[in-house]
């Protein structure tokens, strides 16, 4: 969620899924192989989360990298905004800290271009409605396509009002992510259910990121509810910070996703320092991750 400082826009490259969904036939995502190349290798989904920009694009770009050589699995990227609700106090510092170095949603799907050019690792945009309303909705959807973004989940739009952003998500073949949370109802989570592609993304509390996790029995409830409604991977996140309830949660779920922990290893930090804790923390986060069979 910064300046794009050494990025060039360059040409993008139509990777083969993407063709196919151009030419109107069906091909496998690259979440969707993911997914099941990590159910055949009884693996879980480790899925960081790293605000775009923050400290710098460049930076940003260097981090990807990082994060995939340590293990990640999927990339959530942030984009910043102004007014991030859903956001605790580390992430919202981190969307601040991008949005004073100039970061917009073209600059994003500019860096998501040039990783593009390097690594086919799974990338999903995390943000929210009005950047992506400012930018045009259906421009959006085709911009990050050319990019080459897999999946998005903008956090207030809700499954009830997100007709006009499927629609366009699905013409190019990107998967709209929804949010689960401990108080939807079973009928809600039905409509979320069939609407959804790619993953559902179950929150494990109430409240805002970066929060405390101890509602167990609560997740695997949820969890075990969501099961019976669809054959998605079912992926958590909020709240978890430590490589030990990573393992617990993946005893539960397909994936597991890591954000405000990983943030603050980067506030008042060199970029080498931070990367140096980074890299660390993943590579532990991993390991934990491959004994919650």
């Amino acid at each position: 969620m910064d300046s794009p400082i050494g990025l060039t826009a360059g040409p993008v490259i139509l990777t083969v899924p993407k063709l196919y969904r151009h030419l109107g036939t069906v091909s496998m995502s690259r979440i969707q192989k993911i997914f099941r190349q990590l159910k055949r290798e009884k693996k879980k989904a480790l899925i960081p989360f790293i605000t775009a920009g923050d400290p710098s694009l460049s930076e940003t770009m260097k981090l990807i990298a990082l994060l995939e050589k340590a293990g990640a699995d999927i990339i959530e990227l942030g984009m910043p905004f102004s007014d991030p609700m859903a956001d605790g106090p580390v992430i919202q510092a981190s969307s601040e800290r991008s949005l004073k170095k100039g970061t917009n949603l073209k600059k994003i799907l500019t860096l998501v271009g040039e990783v593009r050019k390097r690594s086919q690792i799974p990338i999903l945009l995390m943000g929210y409605y009005n950047p992506v309303f400012a930018f045009g909705v259906k421009a959006f959807a085709q911009s990050a396509s050319k990019a080459g973004v897999d999946a998005v989940l903008i956090v207030d739009v809700p499954p009830e009002e997100s007709a006009e952003v499927k629609d366009e998500l699905d013409k190019v073949g990107i998967d709209l992510i929804f949010l689960v949370a401990p108080t939807t109802s079973i009928e809600r989570m039905k409509k979320i259910a069939h609407l959804s592609r790619g993953f559902i993304y179950y929150v494990s509390m109430t409240g805002v990121t970066g929060a405390s996790l101890n509602q167990w029995d609560s997740i695997q409830h949820q969890i075990t509810q969501l099961r019976r409604l669809t054959r998605l991977p079912i992926a958590v996140g909020f709240g978890i910070s430590t490589p030990k309830e990573a393992q617990r949660v993946a005893t539960m779920a397909d994936g597991v996703v890591i954000g405000s922990a990983l943030i603050r290893q980067m506030a008042g930090r060199s970029p080498v320092q931070a990367r140096q804790r980074i890299s660390t923390m993943i590579r532990q986060y991993k390991l934990a991750l491959s004994r919650s069979f």
